[in-house]
This record gives C-alpha cells, structure tokens and sequence, in this order.
C-alpha cells in the first residue's frame, strides 16, 4: 500500500464519524491473555518454573531416593510423577500474584485501570495465560516421566483427565496468590509468603511418600490435605480407576477457594490505592 492510498484511508476514518465498538469483557481478557504470554517471549527465564524446576525435582527424588522408598526407580515413577505434576503446577501458581505486584510497581497497574475496558479484565488475561503455563508444565512431567520409564495404565485418556483436574485447581488457587499481590508491597514479599504457605502443604503431603509410615498426627493433617487429595485423584485417573468422591472433593475444594478468594481479590483490585 503506498503513501496517497494510506492518506485516503485516513481521510476516510476521519470522515466517518462512527466510534469503533466497544470491546466487550472476553475480547479485552483475551487481550490480557496474550499480553501475558508475549511477555514470555522477550523474558524466556519465566519459564524456568515449569521446565527446569520439573526435570530437576523429578531427576533428584528418583534416582536418590526412588530404590530406598520404592525398591526400583521404576516402581517408584509410577507412584512419583502425578505428585511432581500436582507440585510443580501448584508451585506455579504462585507467579500469577507476583506479575499483578509487579505490574503494580511500575504503574502499569494504574494504566490499566484507567482505559475503557472491563474492570477485571487484567486479573483474567493473567490467570488464562497461566493456565496454559500450567498446561506447559504438565506436558513436560509427563514427557519426562515417559522418557524414565513412567507407564500409566489409564492411558491418554486418564492422563488428560488428570491433566485437567489438576487445572482447575491450580486455576482456584491461583487467586490466592493474586489477593497476596494485591496486599503486599513488593514481589519478594508475594513470593516469600506464597512459598511459606506452598512448602507445608506440599511437602507435608502423599507427592513424595506413602502417609501410612507417617506419625498419627501428621498422617491425619496429610489426609485432609487437599494437595493429598487432589495427588490420589491424579494417581486413580492415570492408573485406570475412577473415584468419583475423590474427584468431587477436589472440586467441591477448588470451588471453595474460588468463591472466598475471587470477590476479596475483585474487591482489592477496584479499591487499590
């Protein structure tokens, strides 16, 4: 298109004085949405949660630890990967909060709120966007857990199921995270509180070992963890079994967290100063 044919589209534009139609709340999330994941590729090392993290936890408790806690490393991958999956995904959570504080410190936050959009479109972009850094970070533990050795006998289809589950609670729990950096000062304060809080209920959970050989008192808390929960349910799914009130918990629990977290998170973020 050359110089005189861009000069009469702008004519053009100025003489219409029809206003372009508003941008309804989907289409500007959507915007968000991929605002976030550009912001991956010009800073690839935001990845290094969902890629190297996986590969290293998964390497370590397997080879270190998988023949005293399992007898074989092989045995031991079949009951380790659906925990690293549900660890490394509930650790990734914890950047969602940390972004939105960000933006927050460099003012883009205040630009946000201030252009013609859908209030909450912000929060959703972002939590959409790390829905798929979830995704990533499934397929590579899985990937991963092929290459060693790691056979689930619910094949694709239970392996997606779980895949799926997984989702949706880390998508609840995500708002946590997000209310953290809405209330606190700095990045590094969102992230030294959210791994306060992550640390016990993953670690004091079913990812790395069985609770039965666990003292009473913890084994009890380990139960109840819905970290535990949400781990036994991936196990069923990706070994061919369906407990249906193992899978209701985890909903019942990731709807829970949504609707307590999501309206103290909406309500921060239309009154931040």
């Amino acid at each position: 298109m050359n110089s005189e044919q861009q000069m009469n589209k702008m004519r053009a534009a100025l003489v219409d004085h029809k206003r372009p139609p508003h941008p309804n709340g989907f289409a500007t999330s959507l915007a968000f949405t991929w605002r976030a994941l550009l912001k991956i590729k010009y800073v690839p090392e935001q990845l290094l949660d969902v890629t190297f993290f996986p590969v290293m936890f998964t390497l370590m408790f397997t080879y270190l630890f998988g023949g005293a806690l399992a007898g074989s490393t092989t045995d031991y991958l079949q009951f380790l990967i659906p925990g690293i999956l549900v660890q490394t995904v509930v650790f990734t959570t914890v950047y969602t909060g940390v972004s939105l504080n960000e933006d927050i410190s460099k003012g883009t936050f205040d630009r946000f709120r201030s252009m013609p959009i859908w209030g909450p479109s912000p929060l959703v972009g972002a939590l959409l966007a790390d829905t798929v850094r979830y995704t990533l970070a499934s397929i590579i533990v899985i990937i991963l857990g092929l290459i060693l050795g790691f056979r689930p006998a619910g094949s694709v289809l239970g392996v997606v199921a779980g895949i799926m589950l997984v989702l949706i609670f880390s998508f609840s729990l995500s708002w946590v995270f997000t209310m953290l950096g809405l209330i606190l000062q700095t990045t590094k304060a969102v992230m030294g509180i959210s791994m306060t809080l992550l640390f016990p209920v993953t670690f004091a959970s079913n990812i790395f070992v069985d609770p039965a050989t666990m003292p009473g008192w913890l084994r009890a808390f380990v139960n109840i963890n819905p970290v535990s929960i949400l781990t036994t349910s991936l196990r069923q799914l990706m070994g061919g079994q369906v407990n249906g009130m193992q899978i209701i918990w985890v909903l019942v629990v990731s709807a829970v967290l949504i609707l307590i977290f999501a309206p103290v998170t909406m309500y921060l973020y239309r009154n931040k100063r």
